[in-house]
């Protein structure tokens, strides 16, 4: 046995130089497709994001998607820092405010400006014109934007904290605690949530409104902070519900009962096994809640209930363009198709996220 052992070393050890045999061709065969694919996937070495981003690459409407929303977030960040107005600046030439700037169409200028151009000065196009208190529709739109945005995205984040927090103990804990935990869900999906946010907007202004002057927080107005609150109150029960659904079939695996036996505590297990496997419908339900945010900012500018005025936002500049839609049809366009672009791209983005991630849906 000892002599066989170092004959295998010396011939491991040995280096043999092929370049002495002569090989036929035709002893080898090619490879077939399948063995191809076979020697792809072993010779990979990949995470399960790397392997969702590569997914989401390859389809267009997700790609678009991204590009359309890299261009506004662009713009947005951009057009404050060369646009010379603000979104509560009443337009003015030579220091004065110029009340002939009432209303203009896209790239037109006010009286007062054209007088000013032909003496040599420069002044910069109003490219989405003015509305009918003088101040630059553009710039209004631009910071009606962001203030969608960041709803959404805020609102969004406060969903997922309270939702996975809320969600991951019902489903891990179970029995009674699971059963009260759900019938309070059920509760709160019976509250009517636009019934809540107009008595909170009441009670807030009542209460906060003298407060809040001379804050940061005055010009949100306590029409977004119900908003908020409602948001936290009630809009993470989906999440939790989601995310109870994938722990309740994911905390009877072995990895998990190897984990209880070696005494990890049930925060530990939760945190370090139990999430990250859920974390692909943690990401679908996070990106298709942000659109869903979005559009009930607006909705609740349309109908007078968001932002402070004259802090603008998407919806509130749609609901001020009613009054002139016969005269001035692009005061509506503009603010609408903004928030159909973003609505729709974060809406496919979702779709791409669902597709690339979900380990179900795979072909």
């Amino acid at each position: 046995m000892a002599e066989q052992n170092a004959l295998k070393r010396n011939v491991l050890s040995a280096q043999v130089d092929l370049s002495k045999f002569n090989f036929d061709d035709s002893v080898f065969e090619k490879a077939t497709d399948e063995e191809k694919k076979q020697q792809d996937v072993m010779s990979e070495s990949t995470t399960f994001f790397k392997d969702g981003m590569k997914k989401l690459m390859k389809n267009p409407l997700a790609v678009g998607s991204i590009i359309v929303l890299i261009i506004v977030m662009s713009v947005i960040i951009v057009a404050p820092h060369i646009v010379p107005y603000s979104y509560s600046q009443i337009i003015s030439v030579n220091g004065k405010r110029d009340k002939t700037a009432k209303n203009l169409k896209p790239f037109e200028y006010s009286e007062n400006e054209l007088e000013y151009i032909a003496e040599g000065g420069e002044v910069f196009p109003h490219i989405m014109g003015t509305d009918a208190q003088c101040r630059d529709y553009f710039i209004r739109v631009v910071y009606g934007t962001r203030v969608s945005l960041a709803v959404g995205l805020f609102a969004s984040i406060l969903v997922l904290i309270i939702g996975l927090l809320y969600g991951s103990i019902s489903g891990y804990m179970g029995g009674k605690v699971d059963l009260i935990m759900q019938r309070i869900v059920d509760i709160i999906y019976s509250l009517p949530d636009m019934l809540v946010i107009i008595l909170l907007s009441v009670v807030l202004n009542e209460t906060l409104g003298e407060k809040l002057e001379g804050t940061s927080f005055q010009s949100l107005g306590v029409n977004m902070i119900s908003l908020f609150i409602v948001y936290g109150l009630l809009y993470w029960v989906s999440m939790s519900r989601l995310v109870r659904g994938q722990i309740l079939t994911i905390k009877n695996n072995e990895y998990v009962l190897a984990a209880k036996a070696t005494g990890a505590k049930s925060g530990r297990i939760i945190a370090k096994h139990i999430i990250p496997n859920c974390i692909s419908v943690i990401i679908i339900s996070t990106a298709l809640q942000i659109p869903s945010a979005i559009f009930t900012e607006s909705y609740l500018s349309f109908i007078g209930l968001g932002v402070q005025a004259p802090m603008p936002s998407l919806g509130s500049l749609a609901n001020t363009a009613r009054e002139g839609l016969q005269s001035y049809p692009y005061k509506l366009i503009f603010p609408a198709v903004v928030i159909c672009l973003i609505v729709l791209s974060l809406n496919l983005l979702g779709d791409g996220l669902r597709d690339a991630f979900d380990p179900k849906l795979k072909k």
